[in-house]
């Protein structure tokens, strides 16, 4: 029989990529979705006849525990969260339900139905916030510098907590910031490289942005939910950290992407505070030794490829919106 997975936030950048390596792989997936006429299935689309979408939600313990028992998946991946950064300032509390009280929900029903049940955490680097040590490796202490990233912590250690308390076979990736041509428009990668196409297009003439300087270790999403499913392979549970080892500032992305379009960003590029957070993380940088030990993982695409990827689809979405 075909083994089966669990993938909440399916409809999000890293559950479709996580469900297409998946079935790939020869799994029946289940996509969790919640109860809402706003879901967006864009993502994916392309892939929807091959997937069961349940409806759950990590706000209803009880939801959960009937997927479950329904459906007897063999992995259960939560990478659904409230996770946008600059909303969770506004929503502090609905970041705190979803983001971390959401896994405990998770973990418990899993504990409830079937103890076996291999669980994978999308924790993230956003944990590391003031950070305390560079590169950030499993061991270096958490610092969170926005309610996502305290929430993030929560979500982490409770998984921890159940997988030492239970015996659970319960993995966290701290996966540090990945992009795609799928990720939102509210972040920064996918603004910039979107506004890019549309100034391309004729369509605006500015790109408003805050702090240039602030510097990430940025990979290719796809490269990154491989991470994932190595994780739920191995003997042991464990926690990793998941990054490309390199670190880029927003400004060298605004080079990259108005270089893909052969446009010069300083005739386009403003300041705006608004986009100025209240308290900054000014540099992560993963060291990923442990998961390319361990694991085996490797990433596959580059930083340069992948700001070129993500402004060809731009330029391409735009050009099809257009026509």
């Amino acid at each position: 029989m075909a083994k089966r997975a669990l993938i909440t936030g399916v409809t999000g950048q890293d559950g479709s990529y996580l469900a297409e390596f998946l079935l790939d792989q020869g799994y029946e997936v289940c996509g969790m979705v919640r109860r809402s006429s706003t879901v967006n299935f864009e993502r994916i689309a392309h892939i929807q006849d091959r997937l069961t979408l349940v409806a759950g939600d990590l706000l209803d313990e009880v939801s959960m525990i009937n997927i479950l028992r329904e459906h007897r998946p063999a992995e259960v991946y939560n990478l659904a969260a409230q996770s946008f950064v600059q909303t969770s300032w506004n929503q502090p509390v609905l970041t705190g339900e979803t983001t971390a009280l959401g896994v405990t929900r998770v973990l418990d029903a899993i504990r409830t139905v079937d103890p076996e049940i291999r669980f994978y955490q999308a924790s993230s680097s956003e944990m590391f916030g003031k950070v305390q040590a560079v590169p950030q490796v499993e061991e270096t202490p958490f610092y969170p510098r926005s309610p996502y990233g305290v929430a993030k912590v929560y979500g982490h250690w409770i998984t921890v907590n159940y997988r030492e308390s239970y015996d659970l076979h319960a993995s966290s990736g701290i996966l540090f910031n990945h992009e795609s041509p799928r990720r939102g428009l509210e972040f920064v990668t996918r603004k910039v490289t979107h506004t890019v196409a549309r100034i391309a297009a004729g369509l605006t003439d500015t790109l408003p942005l805050g702090n240039l300087d602030a510097e990430r270790d940025w990979g290719f999403a796809a490269d990154y939910v491989r991470a994932m499913w190595l994780m739920l392979q191995q003997d042991q549970p464990d926690d990793y950290v998941v990054a490309t080892g390199e670190t880029h500032s927003v400004k060298e992305l605004v080079e990259l992407s108005f270089a893909a379009a052969d446009l010069d960003w300083e005739k386009y590029v403003v300041i705006d505070e608004r986009f100025l957070r209240p308290a900054e993380v000014d540099l992560l940088i993963g060291d990923p030794a442990k998961a390319e030990k361990t694991l085996g993982w490797t990433r596959d695409v580059d930083f340069p490829a992948l700001v070129q990827m993500m402004v060809e689809a731009d330029l391409a979405l735009v050009k099809s919106q257009q026509a």
